[in-house]
């Protein structure tokens, strides 16, 4: 079987069709060119196989509570618990914004969900206490990449599924990398902060402030000790967790805050399920393109090209790392995980990678893709929240994109920063 199908994929990308469409109608049309038809009822059963999958739930269940929390106006409490924590520092309200993006992370697992929930707060707040918008908008953008690495994390219960991966070993695998981010992120905005003689947002708190905003944020920031604490040992699955987030965030939200009220319930469950079924119907396509990637013998194919480069795993890490970070540009991070994880996922292990290491590799990578120009989406969510144009945020965003690059050739090099804490756990591979 040969690649025409790739080829008709990137063209029919390159023309602007949607990917969904694009997964779908390019191996099925490379299928009957090629006089294939039998395997035309595989794509087909391929298709509604990969959405029908009890892992996958958890998806529009992650969904459905990041759309509560954000409703609900829970982000605020966390805004508020950042700023009587280190608001006080220089340049404090952009600290405030990465110490949030870190606890949001905790709640949806979704960068675009951060940029729009912090963004929409922290961006005017920002500008009005001194900031440029640029800036303000591109550390929103570059610290929302944090979402999809610190668990839970919807981009790795997908490569967990289409790579057959532990969940739970995967969201503690990226504990570490998504601290060393924030962590990261922090020192650099406090290195331009100082150079730039930017603002503290305000006073420092006194012990009965910083009591009253834990206080506020305390249903919040137990949300992740919950989810991860039941999944790491064993209460429930990562699918039932994620039920478990949507219940307790309703609970929370309509009952405990009363930031949200009946009347929003419609709306909230309304935008979940259309945000949800394109995500589904992305993997159910994926999944049928992946299916055509085996038969046509690709992943043997790439597995003997990389052999004749070298067989050192680690320059072939760095050869994928390159390749990720220049896909990262144009493809969004769920895509990219669902084409390219079946195809490198294989190569990289048979060559004595640890999956999990390479999971966390790939899911990161894709992941500060999201605020990679020219495509990045979150640069678009913060451009149009701060009415600044791409190219202003993209000369601001290059300091911290520079940080998170660092970081992932630092896990691609020093695996126990990803392996460590699944094995404490007793996640092995």
């Amino acid at each position: 079987m040969t690649l025409l199908f790739f080829w008709l994929f990137l063209a029919m990308m390159i023309v602007g069709l949607p990917i969904v469409f694009a997964l779908i109608l390019a191996p099925a049309i490379s299928l009957m060119i090629e006089g294939k038809d039998i395997y035309l009822t595989l794509l087909v059963q391929r298709l509604y196989n990969g959405i029908d999958s009890f892992p996958l739930m958890a998806v529009p269940f992650f969904i459905l509570a990041g759309e509560v929390m954000n409703a609900g106006k829970i982000t605020q409490n966390l805004v508020n618990f950042s700023k009587a924590m280190i608001g006080h520092v220089r340049g404090g309200l952009a600290q405030v914004n990465i110490l949030s993006s870190i606890l949001f992370a905790g709640l949806s697992g979704s960068a675009v969900a951060d940029t729009s929930a912090l963004g929409s707060m922290l961006i005017p707040a920002m500008e009005k206490n001194g900031y440029s918008k640029k800036f303000s908008a591109a550390v929103t953008a570059a610290s929302s990449v944090i979402g999809p690495i610190i668990p839970p994390s919807g981009l790795m219960i997908l490569y967990a599924f289409v790579m057959n991966v532990s969940v739970g070993g995967l969201f503690a695998a990226g504990m570490i990398p998504g601290l060393m981010v924030g962590s990261g992120l922090m020192a650099i905005t406090w290195y331009l902060s100082k150079r730039r003689n930017y603002p503290v947002a305000n006073r420092r708190s006194t012990a009965k402030e910083r009591a009253v905003a834990t206080k506020n944020a305390f249903w919040p920031l137990l949300t992740p000790i919950i989810l991860i604490g039941g999944i790491l040992t064993g209460v429930f699955t990562p699918t039932e967790a994620a039920a478990v987030a949507a219940g307790y965030a309703f609970i929370v939200s309509l009952f405990v805050t009363r930031s949200l009220h009946f009347k929003d319930v419609p709306k909230v469950l309304r935008d979940s399920a259309i945000s949800s079924g394109v995500i589904l119907l992305l993997v159910g396509a994926a999944v049928s393109f992946s299916s055509v990637v085996s038969l046509s013998g690709a992943p043997a194919y790439l597995t003997n090209a990389v052999l004749k480069v070298s067989e050192n795993p680690l320059v072939l890490l760095f050869m994928i790392n390159i390749l990720l970070f220049i896909v990262g540009m144009f493809l969004d991070a769920g895509p990219a995980i669902l084409i390219l994880g079946p195809i490198l996922g294989p190569v990289v292990v048979g060559m004595g990678v640890d999956p999990l290491h390479f999971a966390v590799v790939m899911c990161v990578n894709v992941t500060v893709g999201l605020a990679t120009p020219p495509m990045g989406l979150v640069l678009f969510v913060a451009a149009s929240l701060s009415k600044e144009s791409i190219e202003n945020i993209t000369m601001e965003i290059l300091p911290f994109l520079m940080v998170e690059v660092t970081v992932i050739f630092l896990i691609t090099f020093f695996p126990p920063l990803c392996l460590f804490v699944p094995h404490l756990l007793g996640f092995t591979t």
